[in-house]
């Protein structure tokens, strides 16, 4: 079967603007832009340019809370609850630095997290005092419940907060984030979760979650232009959470402030370019009239298919439980030990122009696939192809 489906006479790779020479199967790592998208975004940094003053300084606070309400539509949160920050490890930062950790206190997360939110909570354990503790979820897991049993086995009573990601970046792992915070609610425990991969990939509704603070990038799947992430924290924490920049938001006065400290702590960073976040309404309406959530069906079907071809050529098992849910449109296959897995990926692009990850977790090889709507089944034939000439070689 050839995943080639049309949309107003258009393949779907027509409406990006990824080099056609290139392979890629690395959607999850930066996202693609549409060209409708990119589009709306660039006309936004012109109507910035066109009257700087009066954008920034009279129309900014308006234009923000239009797309900041197109953002909580999509993810089923107030607006005064969401803050559009430039990525999910700005969020992790923040929330970190806002939390005034002191010795003694635990932050407790799992063996499958992103690099740099791990060195987010490592440098301020090291400046505060406090403990990082990573819960060991072997792969491939028995089910959700052991993962959340893993997880919860880490708890103890100096535990501050729990840190999790909603899908996990090595592993691309789906992880049971809604248990997880229902439980550490029960037990006053803040939770966290990093939610760089899931909206767009996944339905995702902020207040039946139930997380504290969630994290996320509209960047990556909902296709919105690099540097538009958003952070967002229920009302009954907001008064924890303290501006990374201090500016004009800071004790904004009556007529200066947004109507929400958490807000305008955070929206009010000084000068800087928000079409990014402005264009993020544009990429929702573009899932919308392109019903994306089909397209992320038939991505997904095409993604198991490749995974089970990999599996055989390479005779290593799933690294995910049998009965779905573990993952959508990202996932990783199990490749032998490589000796050189650096060599391995500059080949895979260098001799087949193939863009796709290859990771190691926990001394085991993986590559990670992304599976976008540009995405057909020429490019899985060719990736397939590519691994079996080079595994072959070494």
């Amino acid at each position: 079967m050839i995943f080639m489906r049309k949309l107003n006479n258009n393949r779907i790779q027509d409406l990006f603007l990824l080099d056609p020479s290139i392979t890629f199967l690395n959607h999850g790592s930066f996202g693609a832009c549409p060209k409708p998208v990119m589009a709306v975004y660039q006309d936004w940094q012109r109507r910035l340019e066109r009257q700087p003053v009066q954008f920034l300084g009279v129309e900014f606070a308006g234009y923000m809370l239009a797309a900041r309400q197109a953002l909580g539509e999509f993810l089923n949160a107030p607006a005064e609850d969401l803050v559009f920050i430039p990525n999910a490890t700005f969020g992790v930062n923040v929330i970190a630095r806002s939390l005034q950790l002191q010795p003694g206190d635990e932050i407790l997360a799992c063996d499958h997290e992103y690099g740099a939110c791990d060195r987010t909570w490592l440098f301020m354990c090291e400046k505060s005092g406090a403990v990082y503790t990573r819960q060991s979820i072997p792969l491939p897991p028995a089910s959700a419940e052991e993962i959340v049993e893993r997880v919860w086995s880490g708890v103890n009573e100096r535990t501050r907060l729990l840190f999790l990601s909603h899908i996990t970046s090595p592993t691309a792992l789906t992880l049971p984030a809604a248990e997880l915070c229902a439980r550490a609610r029960q037990k006053g425990i803040l939770t966290l979760i990093d939610g760089a991969h899931a909206p767009g990939q996944i339905p995702l509704d902020l207040l039946a979650l139930g997380a504290d603070f969630y994290t996320g990038n509209c960047h990556k799947w909902m296709m919105a232009p690099k540097g538009a992430g958003f952070l967002y924290a229920r009302k009954d924490v907001q008064a924890l959470v303290e501006p990374l920049v201090v500016s004009w938001g800071w004790r904004a006065e009556a007529d200066f402030s947004l109507g929400s400290q958490f807000v305008d702590y955070l929206q009010w960073r000084g000068t800087h370019d928000p079409s990014a976040a402005l264009a993020v309404p544009a990429a929702i309406q573009f899932m919308r009239d392109y019903q994306w959530e089909k397209v992320g069906d038939e991505c997904h079907a095409l993604l198991e298919q490749a995974l089970c071809r990999i599996n055989t050529l390479t005779g290593m098992p799933s690294v995910y439980p049998t009965g779905g849910g573990f993952y959508r449109q990202m996932a990783i296959a199990e490749l032998p030990r490589q000796p050189d897995l650096k060599r391995l990926k500059n080949r895979l692009y260098e001799e087949f122009k193939i863009e796709v990850p290859l990771i190691e977790w926990n001394g085991r090889h993986f590559i990670r696939i992304s599976v976008q709507g540009y995405n057909t089944q020429e490019d899985v034939d060719r990736l397939i192809s590519a691994l079996e000439r080079l595994l072959q070689t070494g």
